[in-house]
């Protein structure tokens, strides 16, 4: 089973089949995938001009406004996960599935840990005016 790819000088090499990348159909090996390519620079066009969009008018309502640019953020990332990044639910990504869960979950902790170590550190600092009083 293998299949037959030029070289970048044009000369015809016999591949293996495990040596072709992972994630493409057969129709997006043989046009180059740039029509995927294509297509995810225009869902990312038009969805970072909807949150510009939404950012300077009142489409949504104020209270409303993070949430819907959060929405958006999110739309943004799974363009990128899929068109660019292609990763599907295919069994070839499941490595790049658990890969990114895992870096997810990192930067979850970071984040989180954070936020919750500087909340407690808040909490229990001494006020500035018993400082004050503290010094007399």
């Amino acid at each position: 089973m293998e299949e037959i790819s030029k070289n970048s000088d044009g000369t015809n090499e016999s591949l293996p089949a495990s040596d072709v990348p992972p994630g493409l159909t057969d129709e997006q090996k043989e046009a180059g995938g740039y029509g995927l390519y294509a297509a995810g620079l225009g869902f990312a066009l038009l969805l970072t001009a909807a949150s510009f969009i939404v950012a300077r008018t009142h489409l949504l309502w104020p209270p409303g406004l993070p949430v819907g640019l959060a929405v958006l953020a999110i739309a943004q990332m799974g363009v990128h996960l899929v068109f660019f990044l292609q990763i599907g639910t295919g069994p070839d990504n499941t490595n790049n599935v658990i890969a990114l869960a895992f870096g997810v979950l990192i930067v979850t902790l970071i984040v989180s840990g954070s936020l919750w170590i500087m909340a407690h550190l808040n909490l229990n600092m001494t006020p500035a005016s018993v400082l004050m009083d503290m010094r007399h």
